[in-house]
């Protein structure tokens, strides 16, 4: 009997080659991604980061800005995201109940500390940020959904390699560490120490290292196998999330990682 194949793929559906892809779409993603990665361009600025002509560049933002997904800022004459991206991009978070299920947690987490909480997830050698309950502060972090930091230099990140198998972090961390601040962990044995304390007292300290200014202290959440798969974290100016502070902030996020992983299946 033949063997049945699967719904929605065709035939070769494991041939990545060139005749199996489609360019134009290709070429539009490429460009979607250029905008999310720069947070806005003009045409010109994206036909010469790309190396496209800006007559194909240009018909491929009209194509998209039509469905919504990106949108012209009239007066700069940039491109940005629209918000049909962000509706296609939510069904990303649809799929599972991780988001749903931490709304709770953070905001209890936001109360109890006065400070902005935030819930991410691993993508690929980054954090990508899922979720967040702002603070009513003025002076207030901001990463809203869709923003990315490298694991190193994110209190998330660094709660989660810390809990990684030694060939994962590894992998990571001879990828090269790159500075953001003067506080950033570029050399490996320094980033190593500073996992192994956060290993030691369920909670990481971002200091300074991705933006002056802001500290963030982080927490691992895992799943039912003991995967670490999210991280949450408060997040603030260093004049209220204080280095003084830093144990009371991590005993309450410790304790809301703890409370979402137990939702998530976690003994």
């Amino acid at each position: 009997m033949a063997e049945k194949r699967a719904r929605g793929r065709p035939r070769a559906f494991h041939d990545k080659t060139e005749q199996n892809t489609i360019q134009s779409l290709d070429r539009a993603m490429l460009i979607l991604e250029t905008l999310a990665s720069e947070g806005g361009s003009t045409l010109t600025e994206l036909a010469s980061r790309l190396d496209q002509s800006p007559a194909t560049v240009y018909r491929v933002l009209t194509t998209l800005e039509t469905r919504g997904i990106v949108e012209l800022e009239a007066q700069s004459q940039s491109w940005h995201v629209g918000a049909g991206a962000f509706r296609i991009g939510s069904a990303f978070l649809r799929r599972t109940n991780l988001v749903e299920r931490a709304r709770p947690v953070m905001q209890a987490l936001m109360e109890a500390t006065g400070e902005t909480a935030n819930l991410g997830v691993v993508n690929g050698s980054n954090v990508l940020f899922v979720s967040q309950v702002e603070t009513h502060e003025t002076i207030r972090a901001f990463f809203p959904p869709g923003t990315q930091s490298p694991m190193h230099a994110s209190g998330i990140g660094k709660a989660l390699l810390a809990h990684f198998p030694e060939p994962r972090l590894n992998a990571i961390v001879s990828a090269g560490l790159e500075g953001f601040t003067p506080r950033t962990l570029t050399n490996a044995s320094a980033l190593l120490s500073d996992l192994s304390a956060a290993r030691r007292r369920g909670y990481a300290i971002d200091d300074e290292e991705r933006n002056e200014g802001m500290r963030c202290v982080a927490a691992p959440v895992f799943d039912a196998t003991g995967a670490a798969i999210a991280g949450i974290s408060i997040s603030g100016p260093v004049g209220r999330v204080t280095t003084q502070r830093t144990g009371e902030f991590g005993a309450h996020v410790r304790d809301a990682a703890i409370a979402l992983s137990r939702l998530l299946g976690a003994a």
